[in-house]
């Protein structure tokens, strides 16, 4: 049966549609909308080259994602885009899951010498300018399960208003019904020793996930600099995490030190079987403010986002204010070779104020990347890049590749590299996590 919060979020997309279509549809033959049906259907595999640390991870996976999309338009000027989207996965339980990415109504029109638009459901907004990772963008929350790189978005439900003139953009957001992260089941790879149950969730808010979450932005541009102020109240994105030792399954011999196996084994005679741990998320209320700017000279973009957020907790579970900042630049060289290709080249600095307390990859890294577009009929595009810890010996590479095999099909080519984690690393769990993924895409 699906969850009570599934049904609600279809409900809601389907109620929405009504609401949008009705004013069109009354209209009978007197009245004219534009219709578009487009979307995408892929099939995914990937393979894990080294060999499983945990019980019931395999070294394959396979699947596929249908992401259709709807957008309708009437003589009004009104907009209704829905975006359903939906991945099954052969390994893992939690990776098969559906989402409702986009499903808004928007409005728009002029205000003085400027214009206005309203976007009321669900949406995806995204802030920020470096390649490396997501500092700033906050309104949405991680798709987790979909990659380690923390850059695939859920829809979030809001009311989003925009309002733009010569002197910028303002961004005002109202968000309720707080989306938690998705995490990788038991039989997933790319997890911790001990697994994540989203059904334990907590809140520190008395409202839990519908709590009233706000957030603003105002960006402009003046000469070659591109800068946005944010802030963000509400929900945090990111959980804390409490451990469980008796919300597991009873009878399943625990990896904790002193546990007994199981009955008729020769540890029997030990203390009584131990349930597996659980890990729970804990959701805080934090305060975030942000600040993304660009400088674009030529082929050279300077690029910073930065951060204070508070209310938030460290990996000791402590509460702590705190600062990160992503500082660096991409430089592009065109028509390299006298042809069509382009090459740039990235190069960011990654600091969390935490340090060793930070909950992320990016305590002190450098991050380097290569991008060939060859510009040809084809759309060709290949990245390859490495996220090198500074403080210590981790190394992260990737690889991303990307061609149309027709009109309709293309293909993606993505490989993960872990390497040289310390045992006393947030992510030494991971260390036999890297992958190769290949994916077919049908586009209509």
């Amino acid at each position: 049966m699906p969850s009570r919060a599934l049904v609600r979020l279809l409900w809601f997309g389907v109620c929405l549609i009504g609401v949008a279509i009705h004013p069109v549809a009354s209209r009978g033959q007197a009245g004219s909308y534009y219709t578009d049906l487009s979307g995408r259907f892929a099939a995914e595999s990937r393979w894990f080259p080294k060999a499983a640390l945990f019980q019931g991870q395999g070294s394959h996976a396979s699947g596929f994602v249908a992401e259709p999309n709807l957008y309708l338009e009437d003589e009004a000027g009104r907009i209704l885009n829905v975006t359903p989207w939906f991945r099954y996965d052969s390994a893992d339980d939690r990776r098969t899951h559906f989402d409702l990415r986009e499903a808004y109504l928007l409005l728009s029109g002029a205000a003085g010498n400027g214009e206005w638009e309203l976007r009321l459901g669900v949406d995806r907004v995204f802030w920020g300018v470096v390649e490396s990772r997501h500092l700033v963008d906050i309104v949405n929350q991680i798709d987790l399960v979909e990659h380690p790189d923390e850059k695939t978005r859920m829809g979030q439900p809001m009311a989003y208003v925009t309002w733009s003139s010569d002197w910028g953009v303002v961004e005002l957001l109202g968000m309720s019904w707080h989306r938690k992260r998705t995490f990788p089941g038991s039989d997933g790879r790319l997890r911790a020793s001990v697994v994540v149950d989203n059904n334990l969730a907590e809140y520190e808010s008395s409202s839990g996930k519908w709590h009233p979450d706000f957030a603003a932005r105002y960006s402009h541009t003046l000469g070659l600099l591109d800068f946005g102020a944010s802030i963000f109240d509400g929900t945090a994105r990111e959980p804390s995490f409490g451990l469980c030792f008796d919300c597991g399954e009873p009878g399943v011999p625990s990896n904790l030190p002193g546990s007994s196996g199981p009955p008729g084994s020769p540890d029997s005679s030990g203390p009584p079987v131990l349930p597996v741990p659980i890990l729970y998320p804990i959701y805080h209320q934090i305060r975030q403010f942000g600040l993304d700017a660009q400088w674009t000279t030529g082929s050279l973009l300077l690029k910073l986002e930065a951060i204070r957020r508070s209310g938030a907790r460290n990996l000791a579970g402590e509460e702590e204010t705190f600062n990160a900042f992503v500082l660096g630049g991409e430089y592009t060289f065109f028509s390299l070779w006298n042809t069509d290709a382009d090459l740039t080249l990235f190069a960011e600095w990654d600091r969390d104020g935490r340090g060793r307390r930070a909950t992320n990859f990016y305590e002190n890294d450098l991050f380097a990347a290569l991008r060939l577009m060859l510009n040809d009929v084809q759309g060709t595009e290949a990245t390859v890049s490495v996220l090198h810890d500074l403080d210590k010996r981790q190394r992260i590479y990737g690889l991303e590749l990307a061609r149309r095999l027709s009109d309709a099909v293309s293909l993606d080519l993505g490989a993960v590299a872990i390497t040289n984690i310390d045992r006393d690393d947030l992510y030494y769990d991971l260390r036999q996590d890297g992958f190769v993924q290949l994916g077919i895409n049908y586009h209509f």
